[in-house]
């Protein structure tokens, strides 16, 4: 018995010896590979007493030694905004509660027996004792209760420059920002070393400068705070490029919903505009786009939406002639007859005074002989049709209304027969609906984009609920002056239907030529400036009152980054997507190929494998086959839904 006590003994050691042989020569292994400290450290830091240079960047490193008696939310916000680069390290220390009750009970006795001695010698007592004493009572206090914790604070600050004179500059403007917080702050003289490597991503603080703190302290450090730019709710739009923080924002919580986006092409604001629709879309916000090329195809299908191909030989149709089909109070005849003066007018170019009469006359006839009047009671009717108008215009005598009815007639019996003289066969009942106008001729786009603009204002008009209506390549109707008006007037009176209206545009000096497209700027809450031509730079920067600096920050800036402004407030922007997102509404051309690519093969795959397994398994024409047949062995599984498929 006492021999198999020993043998078990000696194999635990036995086992034991190969353990730690095995870890030893892990760890020699380990030592060969190289680290990711391995690969970003550079070749050769030089350490002086009081900075460092890294390559050709100087760095500064400070710590703060000193705090305001109270803080307030947001306090730190003139440091964590700074206009420099500079980076802030923060390390938090939860502290054991018992140890800081047994330390504030040792302090409290301290100062107490301090401020019994001073009023038996009939001395002075030290204000700052008192204060102190009443802070200790009052964290003692909360400690106990529960209501509060403990923690040991560090603050630490990063500066770099590329030159030693401009490091000592931005040194001096950091020190007089934190001194205007009532923060002291020294420089880590002869400890910078450890100072830098306190405020690196490694989560090391080699300084180790605390300060203790209670839970309500520390919140307040909190270091995201562009409050002038963050709502509590809303989407993502990317991230401060000054301070990192979140541009968050409720688009229906601000004073219209409207926004407008600039950029030239490649700057990646299609990419930007399909952030904000998918991500929109999980609070319930119905999205509609005209889509000049075909760049919200992938979005629509991945969410499920509707997509409307708008185009000659299309099944998609519109009535221009539609009225909204809840009777009210207000006559939505004369407002219509109004906008088909402006339609007719992008149809048939200019027309003259005595052609806008008889047209007038025209349209009134027009809808009379389907029954529809003034009396709103009368406008649910079924509408006419373009070719009801042409035959009035014929049946009139004026030698005018030959003259519309000829230059209408491409419409009715010509080349563009049936594109707009059809009744409506569509609907906005799903939560993402896109309109492509890629296959019209550029002379049909205008006329499209005014008839599809109508028909989703007639709509949304009289069911109230939250849209986004996402109006890409503007600029092909601010050409217009009734197609600009028509824009101008979607955004001034959008807010009153629940309905955010994002123009979109590249083209910004035709947009921003006329006074409507200055006017959809001024009624846009949020607008949003990305990279932009040096030929329409000083257009940008006159209605936008842009700085020097942000004229060149827009100029150099990268795909994705740009200007937000909200109201009187402005940052500067990186957009930011996750990679399911990115997938979904890159429109690399390079990314989209090596994608098609890839489904190409999988597809050719996928054939080969299925041509395969019909040769295994031959079947007799007329005859199902057989799941279970020796060339393709199945399961039980086939029986429950699957097929389990044995390949050689």
């Amino acid at each position: 018995m006492n021999l198999n006590i020993g043998k078990k003994k000696e194999d635990k050691e036995v086992e034991a010896t190969v353990v730690k042989t095995q870890e030893s020569a892990e760890r020699k292994l380990a030592k060969g590979i190289p680290s990711v400290k391995d690969i970003i450290a550079p070749s050769a830091i030089e350490v002086d007493y009081n900075y460092m240079k890294i390559g050709d960047k100087y760095f500064r490193t400070l710590f703060v030694s000193g705090y305001p008696r109270f803080v307030g939310a947001n306090w730190l916000e003139p440091i964590i905004n700074f206009d420099h680069s500079i980076t802030i390290t923060m390390f938090y220390y939860p502290m054991n509660a018992r140890n800081v009750l047994d330390d504030l009970r040792r302090k409290i006795a301290e100062m107490e027996a301090t401020i019994n001695i001073a009023k038996e010698k009939g001395k002075v007592i030290d204000p700052s004792v008192q204060a102190a004493l009443g802070d200790a009572k009052s964290l003692q206090e909360q400690l106990v209760k529960g209501i509060e914790r403990f923690f040991h604070f560090s603050f630490y600050v990063t500066v770099s420059a590329d030159t030693l004179e401009v490091l000592n500059n931005i040194t001096y403007q950091v020190e007089s920002t934190l001194g205007s917080l009532s923060l002291i702050s020294k420089k880590a003289t002869l400890d910078m070393e450890a100072a830098f490597q306190s405020t690196i991503p490694t989560c090391l603080d080699k300084l180790k400068v605390i300060r203790n703190m209670d839970t309500t302290s520390v919140a307040t450090t909190f270091p995201f705070t562009s409050s002038e730019l963050t709502s509590s709710e809303g989407i993502l739009y990317g991230l401060n490029r000054h301070n990192g923080s979140l541009i968050i924002f409720d688009r229906f919580s601000l004073e219209n919903a409207n926004s407008v986006i600039f950029a030239k092409s490649g700057a990646g604001k299609s990419y930007l505009v399909k952030l904000e629709a998918l991500r929109s879309l999980i609070f319930g916000i119905d999205i509609i786009v005209i889509d000049p090329e075909t760049e919200y195809k992938r979005l629509c299908e991945a969410v499920g939406g509707e997509y409307l191909d708008f185009s000659v030989n299309s099944s998609t149709k519109i009535n221009p002639f539609d009225l909204p089909k809840i009777p009210e109070v207000e006559d939505q005849l004369s407002l219509k007859i109004l906008g088909l003066h402006a339609l007719f007018r992008i149809m048939l170019g200019e027309l003259s005074s005595s052609e806008s009469a008889i047209l007038d006359r025209a349209l009134v006839d027009t809808y009379r002989l389907k029954g529809i009047t003034q009396d709103p009671m009368t406008q649910t009717n079924e509408p006419p049709l373009l070719e009801d108008l042409y035959k009035v215009l014929q049946a009139m005598d004026e030698p005018e209304s030959k003259s519309l009815a000829e230059k209408m007639e491409r419409y009715i019996k010509g080349s563009l027969a049936g594109v707009f003289d059809q009744r409506s066969n569509i609907n906005l009942d799903n939560s993402f609906t896109v309109f492509s106008i890629r296959n019209l001729e550029d002379v049909l786009r205008p006329i499209a984009m005014f008839m599809i603009l109508d028909f989703i204002w007639t709509k949304v008009k009289h069911d109230l609920k939250k849209r986004l209506l996402l109006l890409d390549e503007a600029w092909t109707l601010m050409k217009y002056p009734d197609s600009a008006a028509f824009v101008y007037s979607l955004a001034k009176r959008a807010r009153k239907y629940y309905l955010g209206l994002t123009t979109i545009t590249q083209d910004v000096n035709d947009f921003l030529s006329t006074e409507y497209g200055k006017a959809v700027v001024t009624n846009s809450s949020i607008q949003i400036l990305l990279k932009q031509h040096p030929a329409a730079i000083d257009k940008i920067a006159e209605v936008f009152y842009l700085s020097e600096g942000e004229k060149n920050f827009l100029l150099s800036a990268g795909i994705g980054e740009g200007l937000f402004f909200a109201g009187t407030n402005h940052v500067a922007m990186q957009v930011k997507a996750s990679q399911s997102e990115h997938e979904l509404i890159t429109t690399n051309p390079r990314e989209i190929a090596q994608r098609q690519k890839d489904e190409a093969a999988v597809t050719e795959l996928a054939n080969k494998v299925a041509a395969k397994e019909q040769i295994k398994s031959p079947t007799i024409p007329g005859q199902m086959p057989n799941p279970y047949s020796s060339g393709q062995e199945g399961t039980e599984d086939f029986k429950n839904g699957t097929i389990q498929i044995n390949q050689s």
